[in-house]
């Protein structure tokens, strides 16, 4: 019987042609046995779901809990894998299928789709501790779409486990932009949920057009333009004519079914190419950053995600130089790639309650600069004061006369770790101190250790550094 069930499920016979699991004769004696007894290959459904995480990523990406031997049978009742026989809930299935939907890019969104979650596994799908995840079903933001019955036998018995959709815990940070995540997921073990102050209410089902807004990382008018030209938007449930209330809900639906939110299928991600003072380059991910920018050459700017035990250790042993680690290049959503010269040192590194590990880099803001658009990263040295380029120089020139220097440069392959900056100054001066722009944008004005202001020929009509501070959160 499993043999025929894979089959038909792998086109080695065609589908049932008189009615449902139904064959005709000649279909029937017209099939190769031998073929069909040759293609079968089953495995447990425990073999199937360790593959399955093991293509999630090794070491186990955060906010993706690991998939369950009963997780493969949801994906055989979703028609993503065949039923060759064994328990229902636990089905044997063939490796060969088992391996394609391993390559398949879009897997951590099957799983979302397909597969509810027991509340452990949801809680790490969020990020946040079993206790902040009670609190979350306790305001009403999620409700059970199932429920399954666990046999702990020596530990209680059967108990019923309430199952969650795992696209609603994917969409909670979306749809709840009020709420802090980042600290209630870096809470520690121990203390007191953050939404534990929260009160059960029946507002935080109603939204103004303004969170909608917020929702959909759209301006109000945007919105207006939504309820004006889409007839099938919701129709209010509260408020007035000029702030009308709308079901939170119905709202996520729609925007949802009009493609202008998506179901995040993991953290974000930075990626850093940093160097120690031996020079080799190492590259490494903070998932979920947040990275935060000083307005002021003389301030520090920091950097934080999550990261694994083995890429934390090497990080912090490349940074724990006399000179600190040199950031060759940092890529994020949300801006543009930035280099740092030295300096990088770690300054926390701290393990939250629901057992992530979180990084903390900074460095100086005045050392902050943009990248070359080279694979090995560094940072453009913008707004040199230069009386004229030399002869012997060969390193790359920029528009606002900068330069990317190279070791072999003649004039400017003398940098020391990026702090002492060659090239020609001023008569009587010591060597210019570069300043960037902050944000990431190239740098154009410099300082003399006396104070007075230099900027590079092609940047004159800068007057001043006019930028606020900037802390954002990478996000795509």
């Amino acid at each position: 019987m499993a043999a025929w069930r894979w089959a038909t499920g792998s086109g080695l016979v065609p589908a049932a042609d008189v009615g449902p699991g139904r064959w005709s004769r000649a279909v029937v004696e017209a099939a190769d046995p031998e073929r069909v007894r040759a293609a079968l290959r089953g495995i447990e459904a425990g073999v199937a779901a360790d593959r399955l995480t093991e293509a999630l990523g090794v070491p186990l990406p955060i906010l993706r809990p690991r998939v369950t031997a009963s997780a493969v049978g949801h994906l055989v009742k979703a028609g993503l894998l065949v039923y060759l026989g064994g328990e229902p809930q636990f089905p044997v299935v063939h490796p060969d299928q088992v391996a394609a939907l391993c390559r398949r890019r879009d897997l951590p969104a099957l799983l979302d789709r397909h597969v509810p979650l027991g509340p452990d596994q949801a809680a790490v799908r969020l990020g946040v501790r079993r206790t902040d995840f009670d609190q979350v079903v306790r305001l009403g933001w999620l409700a059970p779409v199932a429920t399954v019955d666990v046999d702990y036998k020596r530990q209680g018995g059967v108990t019923t486990v309430p199952l969650y959709d795992a696209q609603e815990i994917a969409l909670l940070e979306v749809v709840r932009p009020c709420v802090d995540w980042r600290a209630v997921r870096t809470a520690r073990a121990g203390p007191r949920s953050p939404l534990a102050a929260l009160e059960v209410s029946p507002g935080w089902e109603r939204v103004l057009s303004a969170e909608v807004a917020r929702i959909a990382r759209v301006g109000r008018a945007a919105v207006a333009c939504w309820r004006r030209w889409h007839p099938d938007f919701p129709d209010p449930v509260a408020g007035t004519d000029v702030h009308p209330q709308f079901d939170r809900r119905a709202v996520v639906a729609w925007l949802l079914a009009h493609d202008k939110i998506g179901v995040p299928t993991g953290p974000t991600i930075a990626t850093l190419v940093l160097a120690g003072t031996g020079g080799a380059s190492h590259r490494f991910r903070l998932d979920d950053p947040w990275l935060a920018l000083a307005d002021d050459a003389d301030g520090e700017d920091t950097l934080s995600g999550w990261s694994t035990d083995e890429d934390a250790d090497e990080l912090a042993a490349l940074a724990a130089g006399t000179f600190g680690a040199s950031l060759r290049r940092l890529t994020a959503p949300g801006t543009g790639p930035l280099a740092v010269p030295g300096a990088v040192r770690v300054i926390d590194r701290f393990r939250s309650g629901a057992g992530g590990l979180r990084l903390t880099l900074a460095w100086p803001a005045g050392l902050r600069g943009t990248a070359t658009s080279g694979p090995a990263g560094g940072v453009v040295r913008h707004g040199i004061a230069y009386a004229g380029p030399g002869e012997a120089c060969v390193c790359t020139r920029h528009d606002c006369g900068g330069v990317v220097p190279v070791s072999w440069c003649a004039e400017h392959g003398d940098v020391w770790w990026g702090r002492c900056w060659s090239g020609t100054p001023v008569a009587g001066s010591a060597a210019p101190i570069w300043v960037p722009v902050p944000g990431g944008s190239c740098g154009r004005m410099m300082h003399r250790p006396d104070g007075e202001t230099l900027r590079s020929p092609a940047s004159q009509q800068v007057a001043g550094r006019t930028s606020t501070a900037t802390a954002f959160r990478t996000s795509g």
